[in-house]
């Protein structure tokens, strides 16, 4: 499962898991340390592999160290696609509401508070979903012609009802 921070992609991953019932392996538990530090390439390398050896799993996040590794295990690709419009209608709420109940997000850690204010992208998710959308839209848009990943079927999500469908077509007889 792949897409824009603030897509919704966790939250559909999580849901094709349960429905396929297979592992959901979450990228962000991974690489997210206590204290935001991260997990050095290497050792994502290994934990993600561990994962990906498993017969069936669903995937979630866009961390380009590891594609290379998920993406030649698996069958298939979804992509969460949605408009820049409805992902900033969703993340902002969201962002502004982990900073004021202080949920806990991965492995003890919290929504920073220059998430909801800081204008460079690597310290504000806001902003990263802003800057980065066009960047997923053409990298995912290229690796669903490219020679490479021929052996994946891509399924391409442009809105929640489309999401919806593909989830009550895995569960209908």
């Amino acid at each position: 499962m792949v897409g824009n921070s603030g897509s919704g992609k966790s939250t559909l991953a999580r849901r094709l898991a349960t429905v396929l019932d297979v592992p959901f392996v979450e990228l962000d538990l991974i690489f997210h340390l206590p204290g935001w530090q991260e997990l050095p390439p290497e050792d994502f390398r290994a934990a993600v592999t561990e994962r990906v050896g498993a017969d069936a799993w669903v995937v979630d996040g866009n961390y380009n160290t590891v594609r290379e590794l998920v993406w030649h295990h698996a069958d298939t690709v979804v992509w969460l696609d949605l408009p820049r419009s409805v992902v900033m209608r969703q993340i902002i709420p969201r962002t502004l509401r982990r900073v004021i109940t202080r949920e806990q997000l991965w492995n003890g850690n919290r929504e920073p508070f220059g998430n909801l204010w800081r204008l460079d992208p690597t310290k504000s998710i806001i902003r990263w979903a802003w800057t980065q959308h066009q960047k997923y839209g053409d990298r995912y848009s290229s690796a669903m012609t490219d020679p490479a990943w021929q052996h994946l079927r891509f399924v391409r999500l442009q809105s929640h009802r489309e999401a919806e469908a593909m989830l009550a077509s895995l569960t209908s007889p």
